[in-house]
C-alpha cells in the first residue's frame, strides 16, 4: 500500500466561485466519472436534514450507477422546505444537462448557512464553465470549494494492489465545526477505479465510518447535511471484489483514507490548540468502549481543562461516570499524558473485558466561541 496524490482512473473534478460566498473564495464543487459508478453513502442521523440529502436518497434508490457529485459551500439549503428540495433537484438537472447524463445519476450536496433560500441562478451560470474546467488537477479546486470554517483543504490518497493490478482510492472532506458521531459534522466524497459488488463496497463504508468518523468529535452538535459518499466505477479492471482477501485488503484501505480525512478534520477544529487522542480500554465490547470515550470527548469540562493545561482527573472521571455504564472506583484507571504540547493522549482502562475504542477530540477555547458567536 502506497500514499500517492493521484486521483482514480476516470475521475474529473474541478471547483469554481458561483458568488453563495460573499468572500468570493470557491463555492461550488464538481466530481465526475467518464465510466458509471456504483455509489454509496451514509447521511446525517439528525432528524431535521438538509434537502440535497433528501435528493440524494431519491436518486440512490432510483438509479443503479452514477457519474456527478455536485456540491456547494456557502448555504446549506436546509430547513427550506419544499421550495428547497425544488432548488436542489434543479442542481442536479442543471449539471446533467451540462455533462449530458441522466439527472438521476447526479448526486448533490451543499454544506453553509441553514435557512437561507439557495442561490440557484448562480449555480446554474458557473455550470458549464464548471464543467469545462473539468481536469484530474481540478481535485486541488473542488476540495477548497466545500470548505466553509476550514482552515486548509482535506485530501487523502492511497493506491494499493488487488490481484496484480493498481487500484487507487481518493477522499476529500471539509468540516472543523458542529462536528459530533452519527455522522460527524463534515462532508466527505471517496473516489475509487476499483471493480466491487455493491454489498461489499456498502458494507466496507459501513464498517470505516464506524471506526472513523464515527469516533471523532469537536462539539457535539450534529449537522443536518452530514454525508459520507463513495463512488467506484471499476475503470482499473481488475476482478470483481466481493470477498475474501481481495475485499479485506480494501476495506483496510478505504477505512485509512477515512481515518485520514477524520484526524483533519478534528486537526482543523474551529479554535483548537490540541488535538485530543481518547483510547478506553479493557471495556466489554466496542461500543461500551466508544460511548465512555465520547462521553469524555464531549465533556466542556474536561475539554477546557486541556485548554488550560490543567490535569484534573476528576474532569475524566465525572465524564466516565456519567456515560451510563456500572463502574466501581476502584475499576478505574487513568492515565493523562502531557498538556503542554499540541497533541494529548489520555488512556482509560475499565477493567471490564478485552475490547477498546479510540476517539479524537479537541480543546474548548475562546476561539471557538468568538467564531460561532459571530456565525450567520
Amino acid at each position: 500500500m502506497k500514499l500517492k496524490a493521484i486521483l482514480p482512473i476516470g475521475f474529473y473534478a474541478n471547483g469554481v466561485s458561483c458568488g453563495l460566498k460573499k468572500s468570493g473564495k470557491l463555492d461550488l464543487a464538481l466530481i465526475y466519472s467518464e465510466f458509471p459508478a456504483l455509489a454509496c453513502a451514509k447521511f446525517t442521523t439528525n432528524s431535521i436534514i438538509a434537502a440535497p440529502l433528501i435528493v440524494c436518497k431519491k436518486h440512490l434508490l432510483q438509479a443503479k450507477k452514477f457519474q456527478a457529485v455536485l456540491v456547494n459551500s456557502g448555504n446549506a439549503n436546509c430547513f427550506t422546505g419544499k421550495s428547497g428540495i425544488k432548488d436542489a433537484q434543479a442542481t442536479a438537472v442543471y449539471a446533467a444537462k451540462e455533462l449530458k447524463i441522466a439527472s438521476s445519476s447526479v448526486l448533490v450536496n451543499s454544506t453553509g448557512i441553514i435557512g437561507k433560500k439557495l442561490d440557484i441562478t448562480k449555480i446554474k451560470q458557473a455550470i458549464p464553465g464548471l464543467v469545462a474546467g473539468l481536469s484530474g488537477a481540478g481535485i486541488h479546486k473542488a476540495k477548497k470549494a466545500i470548505m466553509t470554517t476550514d482552515t486548509f483543504a482535506k485530501e487523502a490518497t492511497i493506491s494499493l494492489k488487488i490481484g496484480g493490478k493498481v487500484i487507487h482510492i481518493c477522499g476529500i472532506a471539509k468540516g472543523a465545526g458542529m462536528i459530533a458521531p452519527h455522522m460527524a459534522t463534515m462532508l466527505c466524497f471517496i473516489m475509487t477505479d476499483a471493480s466491487i459488488t455493491k454489498s461489499a463496497l456498502n458494507n466496507s463504508l459501513s464498517a470505516a465510518v464506524e471506526k472513523t468518523f464515527n469516533c471523532i468529535t469537536v462539539d457535539g452538535c450534529m449537522s443536518t447535511n452530514d454525508t459520507v459518499l463513495v463512488l467506484a466505477n471499476g475503470a482499473t479492471g481488475n476482478k470483481v471484489i466481493s470477498q475474501g482477501k481481495d475485499l479485506s485488503v480494501f476495506s483496510k484501505a478505504l477505512e485509512s483514507i477515512c481515518l485520514k480525512l477524520a484526524k483533519m478534520v478534528v486537526k482543523d477544529a474551529e479554535g483548537a490548540t490540541k488535538f485530543i487522542q481518547i483510547d478506553v480500554c479493557q471495556a466489554k465490547d466496542f461500543n461500551q468502549a466508544r460511548k465512555v470515550a465520547l462521553n469524555i470527548a464531549n465533556s466542556a469540562l474536561f475539554k477546557t481543562a486541556v485548554f488550560g493545561e490543567n490535569p484534573n482527573f476528576g474532569r475524566v472521571a465525572q465524564a466516565v461516570g456519567a456515560s451510563g455504564i456500572k463502574i466501581k472506583e476502584e475499576q478505574l484507571k487513568i492515565k493523562l499524558g502531557s498538556l503542554k504540547g499540541k497533541q494529548v493522549k489520555l488512556l482509560v482502562n475499565l477493567s471490564h473485558g478485552k475490547a477498546g475504542a479510540t476517539v479524537f477530540t479537541s480543546d474548548l477555547t475562546c476561539e471557538y466561541i468568538k467564531i460561532n458567536a459571530k456565525y450567520n
